[in-house]
């Protein structure tokens, strides 16, 4: 027989139901769960059967307002209870109501109120009695607050060697589905979370044949004689699935192991079950990367992003660290995101283009870096347009913008540009996203986060307010200071200002600070830009241009006069005094296809910009 763990919430039922004539079930109620005894898998109402029969309770009933009372597990154990309640079978159904001065609420409260013989009731789907458990009906008012004082008056009965209470348990998706008069300083009510399965229970599962039924006969067979010899790397295999398979439900564990086999996994690629059931592939990017690949992806970074030396070692670095497996080595939870990361600076300084050249380095495809502008997001509402909005509200069924996004596409970049003008009620639901990589939407449905990457960009620190008035950190300063400074800033904004320590804490020591376009820099951007035009020029045209270095110069001394707006600044000048112009040259003189261009200065006419160029 399989190994089986006793979950918490069992433990606590032990516990409680010797002191507490009502319990409460919440969570994860409509899961499966391993039976004690036998390690088979049973729904909720199968497991309390067994566990209250266990206990010694012979009157057992179960109530839902589609069956009203019965026991589909032991129809011996609803006769005793009609008994015991001087009904006949055929009178019980009748109590079908849950209203009522005669309903079922009234017989339940008699039950626990007697002293013949200790019975069990289990209100199954209790959360689906109410209309609203804000504003409940004065039918409904009227029924728990029998069940209230029944909780109140509720007896103990001797059984012999033992005494047992008179049990009242209400399973519910959630405790405030209910009255929250009910429950709330009610000392005979106690309320347990049921969860999904811990680490101990999903070992279990692992234990002893449990691993073998993953695995098709033959597939198991083909790799068996290796793992005999090398039963470490069995146990590595098994405890990577275990930390993979961190929240989800016994019913998507017992699936998964379905699908292992419907698919013919072989034994050392258990973990891609995991991918092919949360994403619907098997071969994940992340895997894909190989040494020869981020070399490339250095020397990308390098002509993409310029002057921005650290900042794109640093980004590197989460890449090479997700790449061999690193990305979470000082976290106990394997589900975060492979990376986070906190740009911090000005604009126009290369922070959406680092995330661009990231995501084409990964996924081969700069598309893949999602952009939420969270400037979009200041409202105490704007989560529901993120994550969707719940049950009942305009737009539920569109679900959520960040949501959708990532269930689209779970490879992806997420970057969350200028974080600090979202509402503060939206930076508390990424504590979840970045301590457990998931999150549920409005629609129930849970989104995986664990194969993105996730930028925040923010202009914090670089304008803000003082005693002395306004102060902003200076291109004067050097790097290391200009980094001291920033850092600073960021940390008093989130642990002072805003009061959210805890979130600062996902991100670590993951914040790196972009500096200020240098005039050497700036150069380079603009002879990049230039390089462009001209290799577009011929690749569409047939043009060969070349800037002479007087016309370098003026474009460059332009610019940098307009280092306030970064790379930005340079692209904007580029654009004016050199694209305006040379299109209005080609445009106006027909210049064919096929010739050379030369461009030998520019100058300023009526606010404008001309060329003097010479065509060959």
């Amino acid at each position: 027989m399989e190994e089986c763990y006793l979950p918490k919430w069992h433990r606590e039922l032990q516990i409680f139901r010797r002191v507490k004539p009502v319990l409460i079930l919440e969570g994860n109620v409509l899961d499966v769960y391993r039976r004690p005894t036998t390690g088979e898998a049973c729904g909720l109402g199968e497991y309390l059967q067994a566990f209250l029969r266990d206990c010694g309770y012979r009157n057992i009933v179960f109530y839902n307002n589609r069956r009203g009372f019965d026991n589909p597990y032991d129809p011996a154990c609803r006769r005793d209870f009609a008994a015991l309640m001087g009904l006949s079978e055929h009178q019980l159904s009748e109590r079908g109501a849950f209203r009522g001065r005669n309903g079922a609420a009234a017989l339940m409260a008699d039950a626990m109120t007697q002293e013949r013989s200790p019975a069990a009731i289990v209100l199954e789907y209790a959360s689906r009695l109410l209309v609203s458990p804000e504003r409940p009906e004065q039918a409904d008012t009227d029924a728990f607050a029998e069940l209230l004082q029944a909780s109140q008056e509720a007896t103990e009965v001797p059984t012999g060697i033992d005494r047992l209470k008179n049990l009242l348990i209400l399973v519910v998706g959630k405790v405030n589905d209910l009255p929250a008069w009910f429950y709330l300083q009610n000392p005979n009510v106690k309320t347990i979370t049921i969860g999904t399965p811990a680490r101990e229970e999903r070992e279990a599962l692992l234990a002893g044949d449990g691993l073998r039924k993953f695995f098709t006969v033959r597939a198991w067979q083909k790799e068996q004689a290796h793992f005999e010899e090398h039963p470490e790397e069995l146990l590595k295999l098994r405890d990577h699935f275990v930390g993979l398979t961190e929240g989800l439900s016994l019913t998507e564990l017992l699936a998964l192991r379905t699908l292992c086999v419907n698919e013919n996994i072989p034994v050392h690629e258990m973990g891609s079950v995991v991918d092919l059931y949360k994403f619907g592939i098997r071969e994940n990017p992340w895997n894909k990367l190989d040494h020869a690949r981020l070399q490339l992806a250095e020397e990308t970074f390098r002509r993409r992003v310029k002057g921005q030396d650290y900042a794109v070692q640093r980004s590197l670095d989460v890449i090479k660290r997700a790449a061999v497996g690193l990305g979470n080595l000082q976290s106990s939870s394997t589900r975060k995101p492979k990376g986070i990361l906190f740009f911090a600076g000005p604009t126009g300084t290369g922070k959406t283009e680092t995330a661009k050249t990231m995501a084409e380095a990964l996924f081969g495809d700069e598309r893949c870096c999602i952009r939420f502008d969270m400037s979009e997001y200041r409202q105490s509402h704007s989560d529901q347009r993120l994550l969707g909005a719940p049950p009942g509200y305009i737009g539920y069924e569109a679900g959520g913008q960040l949501t959708n996004a990532v269930r689209r596409n779970p490879f992806s970049i997420l970057l969350f540009d200028e974080i600090e003008k979202a509402h503060p009620s939206i930076l508390d639901k990424f504590l979840q996203i970045l301590e457990d990589g998931r999150m549920t939407d409005g629609q129930g449905n849970t989104v995986y986060f664990t194969e993105t990457v996730i930028i925040f960009t923010s202009n914090l620190g670089f304008h803000r307010r003082e005693e002395g008035g306004r102060v902003a950190v200076s291109p004067d300063m050097d790097y290391a200071t200009l980094r001291h400074t920033i850092h600073e800033a960021i940390e008093d904004y989130f642990k002072l200002e805003l009061g959210r320590p805890e979130l600062l804490n996902r991100i670590g020591e993951n914040i790196i600070v972009f500096d200020y376009i240098r005039p050497e820099t700036a150069a380079a951007i603009l002879d990049a830009q230039v390089e462009k035009i001209a290799l577009r020029l011929s690749e569409d045209r047939g043009i060969r241009m070349t800037l002479r270095e007087e016309a370098r110069e003026t474009l460059l001394r332009s610019a940098l006069q307009n280092l306030s707006n970064g790379g930005r600044g340079v692209g904007n000048i580029v654009e004016s005094m050199l694209i305006n112009p040379l299109s209005r040259f080609l445009f106006d003189q027909h210049v064919p296809a096929g010739v050379s261009l030369t461009v030998y200065g520019i100058r300023s006419v009526g606010g404008s910009f001309e060329l003097n160029c010479a065509v060959r």
